[in-house]
């Protein structure tokens, strides 16, 4: 059935698109997120464990939201580690870091889906899409304090 909301199918597939990068930095950052959960080590390893646990469950959560929006809008969702290599900045973790060398790196994980998200942005804004430019501005703010909290531990 076509879709019908007011936004026609090339501004959908636009803003879509700009979507799918979110949704890769997004599930990207939450594995590594995960994974330095659980290989954390050293004198802050239960502050850090805990911190990590709340920002990957809430990765969680937002990853879903994503993919629920680029399907209200009537386009497949990228939902393999393929697509997501192709698609996300964000870099993977590459093993043994140290608790700071995790936090530093996940600072940049954070910002850098703020910056993805802000370039979806203005699709988004100029076709009136404002579940999208309001999922968009959530994603940002969240993104934006969780980096700030990141970065406060590292000074």
């Amino acid at each position: 059935m076509q879709v019908n909301i007011g936004i026609d199918s090339k501004d959908r597939e636009a803003i879509a698109s700009g979507l799918a990068r979110l949704l890769a930095d997004s599930y990207t950052l939450y594995l590594k997120t995960h994974n330095y959960h659980w290989n954390v080590e050293g004198p802050m390893f239960n502050t850090l464990h805990n911190l990590f646990e709340e920002q990957y469950t809430e990765l969680a959560t937002a990853v879903d939201e994503i993919a629920e929006r680029i399907r209200a809008l009537g386009v497949k969702a990228p939902g393999s580690y393929s697509e997501f290599a192709k698609l996300a900045s964000v870099e993977e973790a590459k093993g043994g870091e140290s608790a700071e060398d995790m936090l530093r790196e996940l600072v940049l994980g954070q910002e850098a889906i703020v910056r993805t998200a802000r370039e979806a942005f203005p699709v988004a804004e100029k076709s009136n899409d404002e579940p999208t430019a309001d999922l968009l501005t959530q994603r940002m703010q969240t993104h934006e304090k969780n980096a700030w909290m990141l970065r406060s531990m590292l000074a």
